[in-house]
Protein backbone atom coordinates (compact mmCIF):
# COMPACT_ATOMS: atom_id res chain seq x y z
CA UNK A 1 0.00 0.00 0.00
CA UNK A 2 2.89 2.70 0.65
CA UNK A 3 4.52 1.54 -2.33
CA UNK A 4 1.33 2.33 -4.66
CA UNK A 5 0.50 6.21 -2.59
CA UNK A 6 4.47 6.71 -3.34
CA UNK A 7 4.53 5.73 -6.66
CA UNK A 8 1.21 7.32 -8.15
CA UNK A 9 -0.32 3.74 -9.63
CA UNK A 10 -3.81 3.58 -9.71
CA UNK A 11 -5.32 2.21 -6.42
CA UNK A 12 -8.26 0.86 -7.87
CA UNK A 13 -6.44 -1.80 -10.22
CA UNK A 14 -4.82 -3.37 -6.97
CA UNK A 15 -8.12 -3.48 -5.55
CA UNK A 16 -9.46 -5.12 -8.13
CA UNK A 17 -6.99 -7.49 -8.16
CA UNK A 18 -7.09 -8.08 -4.18
CA UNK A 19 -10.70 -8.93 -4.69
CA UNK A 20 -10.54 -10.99 -7.55
CA UNK A 21 -8.15 -13.22 -5.32
CA UNK A 22 -10.17 -13.58 -2.34
CA UNK A 23 -13.81 -14.28 -3.08
CA UNK A 24 -16.68 -16.38 -1.88
CA UNK A 25 -16.16 -17.12 1.71
CA UNK A 26 -12.81 -15.23 1.21
CA UNK A 27 -14.68 -12.23 0.58
CA UNK A 28 -14.55 -10.51 3.88
CA UNK A 29 -10.83 -11.04 4.05
CA UNK A 30 -10.83 -9.17 0.43
CA UNK A 31 -12.50 -5.88 2.34
CA UNK A 32 -10.04 -6.25 5.19
CA UNK A 33 -6.75 -5.97 2.75
CA UNK A 34 -8.30 -2.97 0.49
CA UNK A 35 -8.54 -1.14 3.46
CA UNK A 36 -5.01 -1.65 4.72
CA UNK A 37 -3.86 -0.69 1.37
CA UNK A 38 -5.53 2.38 1.47
CA UNK A 39 -4.42 3.37 4.80
CA UNK A 40 -0.92 2.99 3.81
CA UNK A 41 -1.24 4.52 0.87
CA UNK A 42 -2.90 7.59 2.41
CA UNK A 43 -0.12 7.50 4.82
CA UNK A 44 2.58 7.23 2.72
CA UNK A 45 1.24 10.28 0.47
CA UNK A 46 0.93 12.53 3.45
CA UNK A 47 4.15 11.75 5.40
CA UNK A 48 6.99 11.53 2.41
CA UNK A 49 7.29 14.45 0.39
CA UNK A 50 9.76 13.15 -2.28
CA UNK A 51 8.74 11.15 -4.77
CA UNK A 52 10.48 8.76 -7.10
CA UNK A 53 11.54 9.96 -10.41
CA UNK A 54 10.02 7.05 -12.36
CA UNK A 55 6.24 7.08 -11.99
CA UNK A 56 4.12 3.91 -12.45
CA UNK A 57 1.48 5.04 -14.64
CA UNK A 58 -1.34 2.87 -15.54
CA UNK A 59 -1.68 1.87 -19.36
CA UNK A 60 -4.69 3.09 -20.87
CA UNK A 61 -7.87 1.59 -20.61
CA UNK A 62 -8.59 0.82 -24.53
CA UNK A 63 -4.60 -0.83 -24.18
CA UNK A 64 -5.27 -2.88 -21.71
CA UNK A 65 -5.26 -7.13 -22.51
CA UNK A 66 -5.50 -9.90 -20.88
CA UNK A 67 -2.30 -11.26 -19.52
CA UNK A 68 -1.44 -14.47 -17.07
CA UNK A 69 -0.24 -13.83 -13.61
CA UNK A 70 1.78 -17.54 -12.92
CA UNK A 71 4.77 -18.86 -11.08
CA UNK A 72 7.27 -21.24 -12.95
CA UNK A 73 5.95 -24.60 -11.18
CA UNK A 74 2.34 -23.84 -12.51
CA UNK A 75 3.66 -23.32 -16.04
CA UNK A 76 5.41 -26.58 -15.93
CA UNK A 77 2.43 -28.40 -14.02
CA UNK A 78 0.10 -27.39 -16.56
CA UNK A 79 2.77 -28.17 -19.38
CA UNK A 80 3.10 -31.83 -17.95
CA UNK A 81 -0.76 -32.49 -17.95
CA UNK A 82 -0.77 -30.90 -22.00
CA UNK A 83 2.00 -33.64 -22.47
CA UNK A 84 -0.20 -36.35 -21.46
CA UNK A 85 1.74 -37.12 -17.63
CA UNK A 86 -0.13 -39.82 -16.11
CA UNK A 87 2.07 -40.63 -13.29
CA UNK A 88 4.03 -37.78 -10.96
CA UNK A 89 6.07 -39.22 -7.99
CA UNK A 90 7.04 -37.30 -5.06
CA UNK A 91 8.91 -36.83 -1.57
CA UNK A 92 8.60 -33.60 -0.27
CA UNK A 93 11.70 -30.92 -0.54
CA UNK A 94 11.63 -27.38 -1.06
CA UNK A 95 11.04 -25.87 -3.83
CA UNK A 96 9.65 -29.37 -5.85
CA UNK A 97 6.96 -29.74 -3.80
CA UNK A 98 4.86 -26.96 -5.10
CA UNK A 99 4.54 -28.31 -8.58
CA UNK A 100 3.41 -31.59 -6.88
CA UNK A 101 1.17 -30.35 -4.67
CA UNK A 102 0.12 -28.40 -7.29
CA UNK A 103 -0.82 -31.84 -9.56
CA UNK A 104 -2.73 -33.13 -6.80
CA UNK A 105 -5.01 -30.49 -6.76
CA UNK A 106 -5.27 -30.43 -11.13
CA UNK A 107 -4.03 -34.20 -11.56
CA UNK A 108 -7.14 -36.03 -11.12
CA UNK A 109 -9.65 -33.83 -13.67
CA UNK A 110 -6.49 -35.31 -16.62
CA UNK A 111 -6.42 -38.77 -15.11
CA UNK A 112 -3.11 -38.25 -14.04
CA UNK A 113 -1.82 -39.77 -10.65
CA UNK A 114 0.18 -37.91 -8.06
CA UNK A 115 2.19 -39.94 -5.65
CA UNK A 116 3.81 -39.01 -2.18
CA UNK A 117 6.28 -41.83 -1.55
CA UNK A 118 8.35 -42.74 1.09
CA UNK A 119 11.35 -41.35 -0.18
CA UNK A 120 13.51 -40.18 -3.38
CA UNK A 121 14.92 -43.63 -4.23
CA UNK A 122 11.07 -44.93 -4.44
CA UNK A 123 10.10 -41.64 -6.10
CA UNK A 124 12.45 -42.75 -9.12
CA UNK A 125 12.13 -46.07 -8.88
CA UNK A 126 8.27 -45.92 -8.92
CA UNK A 127 8.36 -43.60 -11.77
CA UNK A 128 10.76 -45.82 -13.79
CA UNK A 129 8.19 -48.31 -13.12
CA UNK A 130 5.44 -46.64 -14.37
CA UNK A 131 7.39 -45.50 -17.79
CA UNK A 132 8.10 -49.56 -18.78
CA UNK A 133 4.26 -49.99 -18.72
CA UNK A 134 3.54 -47.08 -21.05
CA UNK A 135 2.86 -44.42 -18.81
CA UNK A 136 4.15 -41.08 -19.13
CA UNK A 137 6.30 -40.49 -15.96
CA UNK A 138 7.90 -37.62 -13.82
CA UNK A 139 9.42 -37.00 -10.85
CA UNK A 140 9.69 -33.85 -9.04
CA UNK A 141 13.00 -32.76 -6.49
CA UNK A 142 16.13 -30.54 -5.54
CA UNK A 143 19.53 -31.61 -5.46
CA UNK A 144 19.30 -33.80 -1.87
CA UNK A 145 17.08 -35.58 -3.36
CA UNK A 146 18.45 -36.09 -6.63
CA UNK A 147 21.28 -37.22 -5.01
CA UNK A 148 19.25 -39.87 -3.34
CA UNK A 149 18.01 -40.87 -7.47
CA UNK A 150 21.83 -42.16 -8.44
CA UNK A 151 21.25 -45.97 -9.11
CA UNK A 152 17.90 -45.69 -9.90
CA UNK A 153 18.34 -43.11 -12.72
CA UNK A 154 21.17 -45.60 -14.30
CA UNK A 155 18.70 -48.19 -14.26
CA UNK A 156 16.22 -46.44 -16.50
CA UNK A 157 18.90 -46.14 -18.65
CA UNK A 158 20.37 -49.25 -19.07
CA UNK A 159 16.75 -51.03 -19.05
CA UNK A 160 16.21 -48.47 -21.80
CA UNK A 161 12.80 -47.07 -20.08
CA UNK A 162 11.18 -44.31 -22.30
CA UNK A 163 11.55 -41.83 -18.98
CA UNK A 164 11.22 -40.89 -16.63
CA UNK A 165 11.57 -37.32 -16.97
CA UNK A 166 13.38 -35.75 -13.59
CA UNK A 167 12.04 -32.62 -12.80
CA UNK A 168 15.49 -31.11 -10.90
CA UNK A 169 14.52 -27.49 -9.03
CA UNK A 170 17.94 -26.12 -8.05
CA UNK A 171 18.49 -24.49 -4.72
CA UNK A 172 21.67 -23.78 -2.71
CA UNK A 173 23.58 -26.60 -1.66
CA UNK A 174 25.83 -28.60 -0.69
CA UNK A 175 23.80 -30.92 1.75
CA UNK A 176 20.52 -28.94 2.81
CA UNK A 177 22.55 -25.48 2.33
CA UNK A 178 19.76 -23.01 1.32
CA UNK A 179 16.22 -24.91 1.51
CA UNK A 180 14.57 -21.30 0.25
CA UNK A 181 17.28 -20.12 -2.14
CA UNK A 182 17.69 -19.89 -5.55
CA UNK A 183 21.36 -21.02 -7.34
CA UNK A 184 22.69 -22.74 -10.47
CA UNK A 185 24.90 -25.15 -9.15
CA UNK A 186 23.76 -28.40 -10.12
CA UNK A 187 24.69 -28.84 -13.84
CA UNK A 188 27.69 -30.85 -13.54
CA UNK A 189 25.66 -33.18 -11.05
CA UNK A 190 22.68 -33.17 -14.14
CA UNK A 191 25.13 -34.27 -16.46
CA UNK A 192 26.98 -36.96 -13.94
CA UNK A 193 23.60 -38.27 -11.93
CA UNK A 194 25.01 -42.04 -12.22
CA UNK A 195 28.04 -44.13 -12.64
CA UNK A 196 28.75 -45.78 -15.62
CA UNK A 197 28.42 -44.60 -19.08
CA UNK A 198 24.86 -44.04 -20.83
CA UNK A 199 22.89 -41.68 -22.77
CA UNK A 200 20.57 -39.22 -21.05
CA UNK A 201 19.02 -35.36 -21.83
CA UNK A 202 19.60 -32.25 -20.11
CA UNK A 203 17.65 -29.38 -20.97
CA UNK A 204 17.60 -26.15 -18.49
CA UNK A 205 15.14 -23.26 -19.30
CA UNK A 206 15.50 -19.85 -19.08
CA UNK A 207 11.77 -18.06 -18.61
CA UNK A 208 8.23 -18.93 -18.23
CA UNK A 209 7.55 -20.38 -21.75
CA UNK A 210 10.62 -22.02 -22.28
CA UNK A 211 9.89 -23.73 -19.02
CA UNK A 212 6.38 -24.96 -20.44
CA UNK A 213 8.19 -25.86 -24.02
CA UNK A 214 10.78 -27.79 -22.19
CA UNK A 215 8.70 -30.06 -20.14
CA UNK A 216 6.03 -30.90 -22.63
CA UNK A 217 9.08 -31.61 -25.15
CA UNK A 218 10.89 -33.53 -22.69
CA UNK A 219 7.97 -36.44 -22.75
CA UNK A 220 8.57 -36.53 -26.28
CA UNK A 221 12.22 -37.07 -25.97
CA UNK A 222 12.21 -39.83 -23.17
CA UNK A 223 9.47 -41.44 -25.76
CA UNK A 224 11.23 -40.98 -28.69
CA UNK A 225 14.93 -41.99 -27.59
CA UNK A 226 13.57 -43.96 -24.57
CA UNK A 227 15.75 -42.97 -22.01
CA UNK A 228 15.63 -40.65 -18.80
CA UNK A 229 15.70 -36.61 -19.92
CA UNK A 230 16.38 -34.38 -16.58
CA UNK A 231 14.67 -30.87 -17.02
CA UNK A 232 16.67 -28.47 -14.97
CA UNK A 233 14.94 -25.26 -13.35
CA UNK A 234 15.46 -22.65 -9.90
CA UNK A 235 14.19 -22.08 -7.10
CA UNK A 236 13.85 -18.55 -8.88
CA UNK A 237 11.63 -19.57 -11.39
CA UNK A 238 9.68 -22.10 -9.36
CA UNK A 239 8.32 -19.36 -7.23
CA UNK A 240 8.43 -15.73 -8.62
CA UNK A 241 5.07 -14.40 -10.15
CA UNK A 242 5.39 -13.55 -14.04
CA UNK A 243 3.31 -11.83 -16.20
CA UNK A 244 3.08 -13.44 -19.21
CA UNK A 245 0.71 -12.70 -22.84
CA UNK A 246 -0.22 -16.47 -23.24
CA UNK A 247 1.80 -19.92 -24.24
CA UNK A 248 1.50 -20.63 -27.58
CA UNK A 249 0.69 -23.95 -27.84
CA UNK A 250 -0.12 -24.35 -31.39
CA UNK A 251 2.97 -26.64 -32.58
CA UNK A 252 2.85 -28.88 -29.65
CA UNK A 253 2.66 -32.50 -30.75
CA UNK A 254 2.57 -35.51 -28.46
CA UNK A 255 5.12 -38.07 -29.99
CA UNK A 256 5.51 -41.32 -28.24
CA UNK A 257 8.11 -43.03 -30.51
CA UNK A 258 8.57 -46.14 -32.25
CA UNK A 259 5.98 -48.48 -31.41
CA UNK A 260 6.62 -52.41 -32.06
CA UNK A 261 4.18 -53.52 -34.57
CA UNK A 262 4.12 -57.32 -34.38
CA UNK A 263 3.83 -59.45 -37.73
CA UNK A 264 2.72 -62.78 -35.47
CA UNK A 265 0.82 -61.87 -32.74
CA UNK A 266 1.64 -65.42 -30.95
CA UNK A 267 5.11 -65.39 -32.11
CA UNK A 268 7.85 -65.27 -29.64
CA UNK A 269 10.70 -63.04 -31.57
CA UNK A 270 10.36 -59.56 -30.25
CA UNK A 271 13.50 -58.56 -29.05
CA UNK A 272 13.15 -55.51 -26.59
CA UNK A 273 16.45 -54.50 -27.07
CA UNK A 274 16.94 -55.10 -30.82
CA UNK A 275 20.49 -53.69 -32.36
CA UNK A 276 19.34 -50.80 -34.58
CA UNK A 277 21.79 -48.22 -36.52
CA UNK A 278 19.78 -45.45 -34.70
CA UNK A 279 20.12 -47.12 -31.17
CA UNK A 280 16.77 -46.75 -31.15
CA UNK A 281 14.52 -50.17 -30.29
CA UNK A 282 10.62 -50.01 -30.87
CA UNK A 283 8.96 -50.44 -27.91
CA UNK A 284 5.92 -52.73 -26.37
CA UNK A 285 2.71 -51.58 -24.54
CA UNK A 286 1.38 -53.62 -21.97
CA UNK A 287 -1.55 -56.33 -23.22
CA UNK A 288 0.31 -55.70 -26.83
CA UNK A 289 0.02 -58.93 -28.77
CA UNK A 290 3.66 -60.81 -29.06
CA UNK A 291 5.50 -57.86 -26.95
CA UNK A 292 5.86 -59.83 -23.85
CA UNK A 293 9.45 -59.11 -22.91
CA UNK A 294 12.26 -58.85 -20.30
CA UNK A 295 14.93 -56.83 -19.47
CA UNK A 296 17.38 -56.25 -16.21
CA UNK A 297 19.87 -53.70 -14.63
CA UNK A 298 22.57 -56.41 -15.36
CA UNK A 299 24.22 -56.06 -18.90
CA UNK A 300 21.96 -58.35 -21.65
CA UNK A 301 21.82 -59.15 -25.07
CA UNK A 302 18.69 -58.01 -27.64
CA UNK A 303 16.34 -60.38 -25.70
CA UNK A 304 17.25 -59.22 -22.27
CA UNK A 305 18.91 -61.99 -20.80
CA UNK A 306 21.74 -61.77 -18.87
CA UNK A 307 25.36 -62.01 -20.27
CA UNK A 308 29.09 -60.62 -20.03
CA UNK A 309 29.93 -61.53 -23.14
CA UNK A 310 32.61 -59.10 -24.58
CA UNK A 311 30.96 -58.41 -27.97
CA UNK A 312 27.96 -58.07 -26.63
CA UNK A 313 28.70 -55.52 -24.31
CA UNK A 314 30.30 -53.70 -27.20
CA UNK A 315 27.69 -53.68 -29.35
CA UNK A 316 25.32 -52.37 -26.69
CA UNK A 317 27.20 -50.13 -25.37
CA UNK A 318 27.19 -48.64 -28.64
CA UNK A 319 23.60 -48.91 -29.09
CA UNK A 320 22.45 -47.22 -26.00
CA UNK A 321 24.93 -44.02 -26.84
CA UNK A 322 23.94 -44.09 -30.63
CA UNK A 323 21.03 -42.78 -29.38
CA UNK A 324 22.00 -39.90 -27.69
CA UNK A 325 23.69 -39.36 -30.97
CA UNK A 326 20.02 -39.44 -33.14
CA UNK A 327 18.99 -37.45 -30.62
CA UNK A 328 21.74 -34.74 -31.60
CA UNK A 329 20.61 -34.77 -34.91
CA UNK A 330 16.93 -34.09 -34.59
CA UNK A 331 16.12 -32.21 -31.59
CA UNK A 332 15.54 -28.64 -33.26
CA UNK A 333 18.47 -25.42 -33.06
CA UNK A 334 15.54 -23.71 -31.50
CA UNK A 335 15.50 -25.89 -28.17
CA UNK A 336 19.49 -26.16 -28.20
CA UNK A 337 20.65 -22.77 -27.79
CA UNK A 338 19.87 -18.77 -28.45
CA UNK A 339 21.74 -16.01 -29.85
CA UNK A 340 19.60 -12.81 -29.25
CA UNK A 341 21.12 -9.81 -30.33
CA UNK A 342 23.29 -9.46 -33.43
CA UNK A 343 24.83 -12.32 -35.27
CA UNK A 344 28.22 -10.28 -34.61
CA UNK A 345 29.10 -8.10 -31.64
CA UNK A 346 31.76 -6.23 -29.99
CA UNK A 347 30.91 -8.36 -26.46
CA UNK A 348 29.45 -11.88 -26.07
CA UNK A 349 27.88 -12.92 -22.79
CA UNK A 350 27.16 -16.62 -22.57
CA UNK A 351 24.98 -17.91 -19.75
CA UNK A 352 21.57 -20.47 -19.08
CA UNK A 353 18.86 -20.90 -17.48
CA UNK A 354 16.71 -17.74 -15.48
CA UNK A 355 20.02 -15.93 -15.77
CA UNK A 356 18.31 -14.65 -19.07
CA UNK A 357 15.65 -11.88 -18.06
CA UNK A 358 18.17 -10.41 -16.33
CA UNK A 359 20.68 -10.26 -18.90
CA UNK A 360 18.52 -9.47 -21.86
CA UNK A 361 17.54 -6.17 -19.24
CA UNK A 362 21.12 -5.53 -19.12
CA UNK A 363 22.03 -5.46 -22.68
CA UNK A 364 20.34 -1.93 -23.41
CA UNK A 365 22.96 -0.06 -20.84
CA UNK A 366 25.59 -2.40 -21.63
CA UNK A 367 25.70 -0.74 -25.29
CA UNK A 368 25.55 2.78 -23.85
CA UNK A 369 29.21 1.91 -23.09
CA UNK A 370 29.98 2.03 -27.12
CA UNK A 371 30.11 -1.96 -27.30
CA UNK A 372 27.51 -3.75 -29.79
CA UNK A 373 26.62 -6.44 -27.02
CA UNK A 374 24.73 -10.55 -28.01
CA UNK A 375 23.74 -13.12 -25.74
CA UNK A 376 24.51 -16.69 -26.23
CA UNK A 377 21.58 -18.19 -23.91
CA UNK A 378 22.68 -22.40 -23.47
CA UNK A 379 19.71 -24.63 -23.19
CA UNK A 380 20.31 -28.28 -24.23
CA UNK A 381 22.66 -29.22 -22.22
CA UNK A 382 23.41 -33.40 -23.18
CA UNK A 383 23.37 -33.82 -26.18
CA UNK A 384 25.33 -30.91 -26.31
CA UNK A 385 25.63 -28.25 -29.71
CA UNK A 386 29.05 -27.91 -29.58
CA UNK A 387 30.13 -27.36 -33.32
CA UNK A 388 27.13 -24.39 -33.49
CA UNK A 389 28.65 -23.11 -30.13
CA UNK A 390 32.28 -23.39 -30.89
CA UNK A 391 31.49 -21.61 -33.98
CA UNK A 392 29.53 -18.61 -32.31
CA UNK A 393 32.56 -18.23 -29.75
CA UNK A 394 35.47 -18.90 -31.85
CA UNK A 395 33.84 -15.92 -34.10
CA UNK A 396 33.24 -13.58 -30.87
CA UNK A 397 35.22 -10.96 -30.08
CA UNK A 398 34.76 -11.00 -26.38
CA UNK A 399 33.26 -13.04 -24.16
CA UNK A 400 31.76 -12.97 -20.39
CA UNK A 401 30.76 -16.08 -18.62
CA UNK A 402 27.40 -15.44 -16.56
CA UNK A 403 26.61 -18.31 -13.51
CA UNK A 404 24.62 -18.48 -10.77
CA UNK A 405 27.43 -20.47 -9.24
CA UNK A 406 30.66 -20.76 -7.40
CA UNK A 407 32.49 -22.92 -10.22
CA UNK A 408 31.36 -21.49 -13.18
CA UNK A 409 30.28 -25.06 -14.31
CA UNK A 410 28.57 -23.90 -17.68
CA UNK A 411 31.92 -22.51 -18.51
CA UNK A 412 33.87 -25.77 -18.07
CA UNK A 413 31.20 -28.07 -19.80
CA UNK A 414 31.74 -25.44 -23.05
CA UNK A 415 35.83 -25.67 -22.64
CA UNK A 416 35.22 -29.77 -22.17
CA UNK A 417 32.88 -29.86 -25.45
CA UNK A 418 34.74 -27.64 -27.83
CA UNK A 419 38.03 -26.29 -26.58
CA UNK A 420 37.17 -22.76 -25.74
CA UNK A 421 37.83 -20.64 -22.43
CA UNK A 422 35.80 -18.11 -22.01
CA UNK A 423 37.20 -14.68 -21.28
CA UNK A 424 35.93 -13.81 -18.27
CA UNK A 425 33.58 -14.78 -15.60
CA UNK A 426 30.79 -12.81 -13.21
CA UNK A 427 29.78 -15.15 -10.60
CA UNK A 428 27.54 -15.31 -7.99
CA UNK A 429 26.38 -17.39 -5.43
CA UNK A 430 24.62 -16.29 -2.57
CA UNK A 431 21.50 -17.62 -2.86
CA UNK A 432 19.48 -14.64 -4.90
CA UNK A 433 18.71 -14.77 -8.69
CA UNK A 434 21.06 -11.97 -10.37
CA UNK A 435 19.57 -8.40 -11.29
CA UNK A 436 20.08 -6.12 -13.90
CA UNK A 437 22.08 -3.98 -11.89
CA UNK A 438 24.42 -6.46 -10.60
CA UNK A 439 24.74 -7.55 -14.03
CA UNK A 440 26.16 -4.17 -15.79
CA UNK A 441 28.03 -3.95 -12.74
CA UNK A 442 29.87 -7.04 -12.73
CA UNK A 443 30.30 -7.05 -16.51
CA UNK A 444 31.62 -3.21 -16.07
CA UNK A 445 34.17 -4.68 -13.74
CA UNK A 446 35.40 -7.51 -15.72
CA UNK A 447 36.52 -5.38 -18.50
CA UNK A 448 37.69 -2.67 -16.77
CA UNK A 449 40.04 -3.80 -14.89
CA UNK A 450 40.74 -7.39 -16.89
CA UNK A 451 40.03 -9.35 -14.41
CA UNK A 452 39.49 -13.50 -14.88
CA UNK A 453 36.71 -13.61 -12.04
CA UNK A 454 34.15 -11.30 -10.90
CA UNK A 455 32.22 -12.23 -7.77
CA UNK A 456 28.68 -9.82 -7.36
CA UNK A 457 26.23 -9.66 -4.40
CA UNK A 458 24.26 -6.66 -3.98
CA UNK A 459 23.42 -8.25 -0.17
Amino acid sequence: GASIGVSGYDEELLYEAIRNEFKGRKAEAAELNVAAVRAAAAYARSHFAAKPERRLLPVPVEQRKSRMLIKGFQAVGIAKLKAGLGMQTYYPISPATDESVYLEQKGPEYQCTVVQCEDEIASINMAIGAAHMGVRAATSTAGPGFALMSEGFGFAAITEAPGPVVFLWQRGGPSTGLPTRTEQADLQFALHPAHGDFPHIVVASGDIDEAFVDSFESFNWADRYQMPVVVLLEKFLASSMFTNDGIDMSKLRIDRGLIHQPVDADGDGYRRHALTADGISPRTLPGMPGGIFSTTSDEHDPEGHITEGIENRIAMMRKRMAKLETAAREIPASSKFTLHGPRQADLTLVAWGATKGAILDAMAELESDGRTVNFLQIRLMRPFPADAVAAILRNARLTVLIENNYSAQLGALIAEQTGVALDHHVLKYDGRPFSRNEIVEGVRSALSEQKKEVMVSHA
